[in-house]
C-alpha cells in the first residue's frame, strides 16, 4: 500500500454536516517510520496499526501505538481502526507492566507533536513519570532494542504469538 493511499485527512464540507476526506501532502514521521524510510525500534506490527519505542522516552519502555494509516486526530480514525488501537494498547501496557515491574502503565493521546495519531503507552511508578517535560532527548538504539525485546517477550508470556515475518517486514509482526 502506498503512503497516499492510507493517507487521509477530514475536513467539513461546507454544509457542516458532513465531513470529506482528503489526501495530506507529505508524509509524517511516523509514516516514513513504518515505510521503513527512518529507523524505528518496533514492538508489533500489524495490518492496522504498528508500536514502536518512543525516542524521547518519559520513563524506560516508553513507546508508541500508531495506526498504518495516516491520520491525525484519534477521533477522526475508522471506528475499527481506533478499536484495534486500543486493543494493542491495552496488550502492550499489560506486557510493559510485566516487563518493567511498574506500578502502572499510563495511555496518552496528546497529538500535538506529530500531525499522525498515537497512542503514548508509559510505564510509571509516579505522575511525573508521565510528564513530557521531563522526557529524555535521545536514548542508545541498542537500549532502546533491549526495552523492545522485554516487552516482546512479555508478549510472547501471554500468549501473543509474534513471529520475525522478515520477508514482508524488517520487524517482529503480529497477524491481527
Amino acid at each position: 500500500m502506498s503512503c497516499v493511499a492510507r493517507r487521509v485527512g477530514v475536513l467539513p464540507d461546507p454544509d457542516g454536516a458532513t465531513t470529506r476526506a482528503y489526501a495530506l501532502p507529505m508524509a509524517s514521521v511516523f509514516t516514513r517510520i513504518i515505510d521503513g524510510e527512518l529507523p524505528g525500534t518496533f514492538v508489533w506490527r500489524d495490518p492496522v496499526c504498528v508500536v514502536f519505542m518512543s525516542i524521547n522516552p518519559t520513563h524506560e519502555g516508553h513507546c508508541l501505538v500508531v495506526p498504518v494509516a495516516e491520520v491525525d486526530h484519534w477521533t477522526d480514525l475508522d471506528e475499527a481502526v481506533r478499536a484495534r488501537c486500543f486493543e494493542v494498547a491495552s496488550l502492550v501496557a499489560t506486557a510493559c507492566r510485566s516487563a518493567f515491574g511498574t506500578q502502572r502503565v499510563g495511555l496518552i493521546i496528546a497529538g500535538f507533536e506529530v500531525p499522525h495519531t498515537h497512542l503514548h503507552v508509559i510505564p510509571a511508578d509516579e505522575m511525573g513519570d508521565l510528564d513530557f517535560h521531563r522526557a529524555a532527548s535521545g536514548v542508545a538504539p541498542d537500549e532502546l532494542e533491549r526495552q523492545a525485546a522485554l516487552i516482546r517477550d512479555a508478549l510472547r508470556a501471554a500468549g501473543q504469538e509474534l513471529s520475525s515475518c522478515r520477508e514482508r517486514f524488517p520487524f517482529p509482526c503480529r497477524s491481527p
